[in-house]
């Protein structure tokens, strides 16, 4: 039997009747929305739920937007993400503006907790750990659907990125891409982003306390980089950082949630560290992460830019108590209308 939580009327953002596309809010509720979409539309698939049972549809067409594209993994046939398109119905017209909406979404889901899926949502998880996530078949798939609906309707700037969780590092992992080899600058909704570090942020209470442990960290990161890197390739990497520096996606992240809360500390780390005069060595520790300099420097060979690490970014944190850490970490947190929210924007 589905859950409250899969139905749209129950649980969705249905109050936006009326979508004001250039309210940084409803881009919001909306974008998780359709993240949510892709979820549900795998809960369909498990559960063999056919039109009229199916519960994804009202997640996406409720705001006008049609199902162009499913993105399907080859190795369990599970839905990990859908192209979205911007086609409202005349009905829909009548409650919605169509100005500054986006033509097209292309949404990922997260891990879910499925025997269905588990396994090759895991494997998954493990390549975003060791910076691999790029060389899995779900990257392949997505990326290829990305290519094949550009040369189908042409570049635009008009596309929106969403995810949660892991797939909110498989939009970040698509983001980049776009940003370097295509110059196209997609606006990108991050929710619950995983931040591979040690959990500062949620960890110690005392500030004075966490902002040391950080400033001695980036020291000790800066260090371990002049040693694993030789200038050459330090270059490469700050020039590939600032290539990504015009590009600023929507992070939500919650203080209470270990797997994004380090978000946090890592953009307020570089401003104290330019506070404190050592601005170069917090730009360098912000482009480098201390796993892929080891697994560089203990495997010998040339180590995959760190996925999480991002010169710019409007970084928004959900600072509402969470009861459970499945709430912390929860898509559905980023539609409730009673949200304490603290919004900032970094930039490089």
């Amino acid at each position: 039997m589905a859950k409250d939580k899969e139905y749209f009327d129950r649980s969705g953002p249905s109050r936006l009747t009326s979508v004001d596309w250039k309210c940084e809010s409803h881009q919001r509720c909306v974008a998780a929305s359709l993240v949510q979409g892709v979820y549900i539309l795998e809960r369909d698939q498990q559960n063999n739920r056919q039109r009229p049972q199916a519960l994804a549809p009202p997640w996406f067409m409720f705001f006008g937007f049609q199902l162009l594209h499913q993105l399907v993994d080859d190795d369990d046939s599970s839905i990990i993400g859908t192209i979205y398109e911007f086609k409202p119905s005349p009905s829909n017209c009548k409650h919605h503006s169509t100005q500054d909406a986006p033509k097209y979404v292309i949404a990922f889901r997260g891990t879910i907790l499925n025997p269905d899926t588990l396994l090759q949502d895991i494997k998954s998880n493990t390549r975003l750990t060791i910076n691999r996530l790029h060389t899995g078949s779900r990257f392949e798939t997505a990326n290829q659907a990305i290519e094949n609906m550009f040369n189908e309707v042409g570049y635009s700037n008009n596309i929106w990125l969403a995810g949660h969780s892991l797939g909110s590092a498989m939009a970040m992992l698509l983001g980049k891409n776009m940003v370097v080899k295509k110059g196209i600058l997609p606006k990108a909704f991050l929710f619950n982003p995983p931040f591979f570090s040690a959990p500062i942020e949620g960890t110690f209470r005392n500030e004075k306390l966490k902002d040391g442990f950080r400033i001695a960290f980036s020291f000790f990161t800066a260090g371990i980089t002049q040693i694993v890197k030789d200038k050459e390739e330090r270059a490469q990497s700050e020039d590939q950082f600032a290539a990504l520096s015009r590009w600023a996606p929507y992070l939500f992240v919650n203080k209470e949630d270990h797997i994004c809360c380090e978000y946090v500390g890592y953009f307020e780390n570089r401003e104290k560290m330019k506070k404190i005069g050592a601005r170069r060595i917090g730009m360098v520790a912000t482009q480098n992460s201390i796993s892929s300099l080891l697994s560089s420097a203990i495997w010998k060979e040339e180590s995959a830019e760190p996925l999480h690490l991002l010169p710019s970014a409007n970084l928004t944190v959900n600072l509402s108590s969470s009861q459970k850490f499945r709430e912390a970490h929860g898509l559905q947190q980023w539609w409730r209308p009673d949200l304490h929210l603290e919004s900032k924007l970094y930039q490089y």
